[in-house]
């Protein structure tokens, strides 16, 4: 029998023997393990509840179902203020922003044909073996409801023995989806696939890079902004988990005239904050800031928004050209920012909201303004990604 002492940060348990890590076992509990690596609970924990969702144990979704909602919360926090304190840095915690069931406005799944038809779902935790999740408890009630039109859907897109990803955007009128095969797009395939997606009241229906049908506009709201993101372009997970952010970032920079925002995207920041300051946008993807700068145009009382397609880890902005800004908001991806925020650090600006996906590159920039003067007051920890062990954090750095 083997005692669970802890948890990773991607959820697994460590077990007494030192070398054991368990999926889907908490700490403190007693577990004995079969030959075949089949866990049983010997001794609950009082923070195990029933999975609110029928596939937890076959989908490889979610990792953390069998855990109450408050341990969950804690443990989130906990990955974020042990990276924190690798670098040295103690801020204050607010309280997380936890997105509810059923809110992930989208999802990338997989699809593969079946003697029957298809099958579409997820794919099991470490594994090809392909799930259906008619019942997922992560997705919008619209992702659900164009499951059984995405196994039509993948008849038509999918060869025999290959796989393809779908993913599908909620849109106010209907879903956006985007599909990638290796099945050539024919001049009969695209026929079928128009009347597909009129059929199934999709917004929009693109093959790999190539658009095959717009039928109604797929637009994003960005702070009263109508913007229509390239397919498959980022957006945040759930409209909780982006108003979260977005609240966190204008209180930093409430003050400011002049604001600059690295690693744009669409605008989910951008737009917002030109109703009462102007913005420039920076972004890697030329294709994100036509989308931004339509939005922009399109919009009503916004401040002027001005944009730059730059590749900003091989080409960062340096310290004078930051002098016109009053503050910076910057959301890079996983691997952090390490060139960027180094020249922010040298430069004059006076606030950073720094937004991230990853604890452990954040804690590392973190420390960087910390050393040139900068405190860090508070992290907002949002998760967005529920049940999972991924975590966002925002913060305020504010030059002393």
């Amino acid at each position: 029998m083997l005692t669970i002492e802890s948890l990773t940060h991607l959820g697994m348990g460590r077990a007494s023997d030192g070398r054991s890590l368990l999926p889907r076992v908490l700490p403190g509990e007693e577990v004995e393990v079969a030959q075949d690596g089949a866990v049983r609970i010997v001794t609950p924990s009082a923070d195990r509840v029933a999975a609110p969702c029928r596939h937890f144990k076959s989908c490889g979704g979610c990792a953390m179902q069998h855990a109450a909602d408050a341990f969950v919360a804690d443990w989130k926090l906990d990955i974020v203020r042990k990276a924190l304190h690798a670098r040295g840095l103690d801020p204050a915690f607010r309280n997380i922003a936890t997105s509810p069931a059923q809110s992930r406005r989208r999802a990338k799944f997989s699809g593969r044909r079946t003697k029957k038809g298809a099958m579409v779902g997820f794919h099991a935790k470490g594994s090809d073996t392909l799930v259906a999740v008619p019942d997922c408890q992560l997705v919008t009630q619209m992702l659900t409801n164009i499951l059984p039109a995405l196994e039509e859907l993948t008849v038509l897109a999918c060869s025999r023995k290959g796989e393809i990803d779908l993913t599908v955007t909620e849109a106010p009128v209907g879903p956006d989806v985007l599909v990638e095969t290796d099945k050539e797009l024919t001049p009969q395939l695209r026929i079928e696939l128009a009347a597909f997606a009129q059929n199934q009241s999709l917004t929009r229906l693109v093959w790999n890079d190539e658009p095959v049908v717009t039928i109604n506009a797929p637009v994003q709201d960005f702070g009263g902004a109508q913007v229509v993101p390239p397919p498959g372009a980022f957006l945040q997970a759930t409209k909780a988990g982006e108003l979260a952010l977005l609240s966190a970032v204008e209180e930093v920079t409430a003050s400011a005239s002049r604001i600059i925002d690295l690693f744009s995207g669409c605008g989910t920041f951008t737009l917002p904050l030109a109703k009462r300051a102007e913005v420039h946008a920076v972004e890697g993807e030329p294709e994100m800031l036509v989308a931004l700068d339509r939005g922009w145009r399109d919009g009503h009382q916004l401040h002027k928004v001005t944009t730059e397609a730059r590749d900003l880890f091989r080409r960062p902005l340096e310290a004078d050209e930051l002098r016109h800004y009053d503050a910076a908001v910057i959301d890079p991806p996983r691997a952090g920012a390490e060139a960027q925020i180094a020249t922010l650090a040298q430069s004059d600006i006076k606030k950073i909201a720094m937004v991230s996906c990853n604890p452990v590159t954040f804690a590392r920039d973190a420390r960087t303004l910390v050393d040139v003067g900068f405190s860090m007051p508070w992290v907002q920890v949002v998760d967005q990604f529920r049940w999972s062990p991924h975590v966002e954090v925002v913060a305020q750095f504010t030059r002393k």
